[in-house]
């Protein structure tokens, strides 16, 4: 169905980004990525005694992106001192 006068059609709107910006969003996705891989590898490998809750209960968590994965690592695990 045809937009009529006036009403703009939402489906065709492109917001074009600068090469730059692509590039940045690029990597920040890969890091992110990254962490959240790396969060669940320290999971994995990590004992049950040096994490704080159970360890099921934490893989929700670090798929909340960038968030998840520092909670994970800043209040998930037990540091010893």
């Amino acid at each position: 169905m045809p937009a009529r006068t006036g009403e703009t059609d939402m489906t065709k709107t492109q917001i074009r980004l600068p090469v730059a910006a692509k590039v940045g969003l690029g990597l920040l996705s890969v890091v992110q990525v990254a962490f959240a891989f790396l969060a669940f590898w320290d999971l994995a490998w990590r004992d049950n005694d040096d994490v704080r809750g159970p360890k099921p209960a934490w893989i929700p968590v670090i798929l909340i992106n960038w968030i998840g994965p520092a909670a994970y690592f800043l209040a998930g695990i037990r540091h010893k001192r």
